[in-house]
């Protein structure tokens, strides 16, 4: 029986057990109930057991949720081990009104099923075992499993890996939190952005004054702080700050039309900045200004505002250091004077992009196990958003090679309301998982390997 054929025969395993574990709120911000994110963990450590994943257990951590760790141990000495990563928690159903069916509750779409987390990251973490049981628990590679339970708000675990590099030790890693560019389309995405936060603060008077007798001379506050924003970017919208690092972008992207669509654009209003979108998006900088402080439009009172204060949000460069881009906004910041005033600014969190090595056996056989299952060849993109614990495997786990693949989509409406997955991706996703591992253990020990 072919790959194809035989994960066909498990997809109505493989939905019914996305649906179980979809119907679970497993969100794990403060404020909600930490049973179900529990719930969520037990299900799936039931589900890898009954994969034939005979060592199963949890890593605790204080101040996040319970981490699945699973482990097959090799079938041989020489065949490589590969680590799956993916998360079962997910983001916050938001406005509940904006959904098209209660959020976790999973409903049927065309070609897939909606409820939130479905893609972000439950479709991922069903792929994955999907791959297990087509094998029958006994892949053509060793392999280690870790499924997070709070990726989505942040958890210490982004720094536990390389203080515990033997556990994490592997030839290659799969870390399944994303997936193609457009339904359809394989992708393997190469390059994450780094991010970092400054706020930037003005105080001009010790309280507000009537507009009537002090407006002209009293400095405004927020009229300092948003002529200071406005150096942060030409009159293109390129950003304008010096020593952030921008490239052209060579990879696959969107066209113009899908980039409006999915971003919400509304007729007649441009995109901002130039070149192409890859590089925009990815291999450049963005500020984006995420939380001002002043006074509220609909209770303004005739006066000076004394005090304003805004939040800004750094996408930078994959290779560029974090500390490095967010001391070029710092500095750009503190340089000004608006009006003579100056600027309080505080540099906040930072994460560090990532680019991947793409040379390696697994990446060649990555390439092949894509063009299986989707019947073509596999694109190149990177993404703004970020995931912290690639670069805490990478670093304990240097030498291993790290493929970024899924079942998710780009039109997916990951973390925003009527959140999808397409049973198409779905199925691809497990038969590309099937084919990498036959392919990666082939080529990484010529003659190894099983058909699954």
């Amino acid at each position: 029986m072919t790959t194809a054929a035989k994960v066909d025969a498990l997809m109505d395993g493989l939905r019914a057990d996305l649906e179980r574990l979809a119907a679970i709120p497993s969100v794990a911000f403060p404020g909600f109930p930490a049973e179900p994110v529990r719930e969520a963990h037990d299900l799936l450590v039931g589900l890898l057991r009954d994969a034939g994943v005979e060592r199963v257990e949890s890593i605790d951590l204080p101040g996040t949720a319970p981490v699945i760790f699973g482990e097959i141990p090799p079938p041989d000495p020489d065949a490589p081990t590969v680590l799956l990563y993916s998360h079962y928690d997910v983001q916050p159903p938001g406005d509940e009104k904006l959904w098209l069916s209660p959020p976790f509750e999973p409903t049927p779409v065309e070609g897939g099923l909606r409820a939130r987390g479905i893609a972000d990251d439950k479709s991922n973490v069903i792929a994955h075992l999907g791959m297990l049981r087509a094998y029958e628990g006994r892949p053509p590679v060793g392999v280690k499993i870790v499924f997070e339970g709070q990726e989505e708000y942040g958890s210490p675990f982004d720094d536990y890996p390389p203080s515990d590099p033997e556990r994490f030790a592997c030839d290659a890693m799969v870390i399944a939190d994303l997936g193609n560019l457009r339904p359809g389309t394989p992708t393997l995405t190469t390059a994450l952005r780094g991010a970092a936060e400054v706020v930037v603060e003005v105080r001009t008077l010790d309280e507000p004054r009537h507009s009537g007798e002090f407006g002209g001379a009293a400095p405004d506050a927020l009229i300092v702080l948003l002529t200071a924003l406005s150096t942060l970017h030409d009159v293109q919208g390129d950003v304008a700050v010096a020593g952030l690092r921008r490239e052209e972008w060579r990879g696959t992207t969107y066209t113009e039309e899908e980039f409006r669509e999915l971003a919400g654009v509304r007729d007649g209003i441009p995109l901002i900045g130039s070149g192409s979108l890859g590089e925009r998006l990815w291999s450049g900088p963005a500020i984006t200004v995420i939380g001002l402080d002043a006074p509220g439009v609909e209770h303004a009172a005739s006066a000076v505002v004394p005090y304003a204060r805004a939040k800004l949000n750094l996408r930078f460069h994959p290779r560029q250091d974090a500390k490095e881009a967010q001391a070029a906004l710092v500095d750009h910041l503190r340089s000004l004077r608006p009006l003579g005033v100056p600027l309080t600014v505080t540099p906040g969190d930072t994460g560090p992009g990532y680019r991947a090595s793409t040379g390696g056996p697994a990446y060649r056989a990555a390439l092949t196990a894509l063009r299986e299952a989707w019947g073509e060849e596999a694109s190149y993109i990177a993404t703004g958003g970020s995931i912290p614990l690639v670069n805490g495997l990478a670093r304990a786990a240097p030498d291993a090679e790290v493929l970024l693949f899924g079942a998710q989509d780009c039109m997916c409406n990951l973390h925003a309301p009527n959140e999808r997955v397409l049973f198409s991706e779905l199925r691809n996703t497990v038969v590309a998982m099937c084919a990498f591992v036959r392919e990666y253990a082939a080529g990484f020990r010529p003659g190894a390997g099983e058909s699954a």
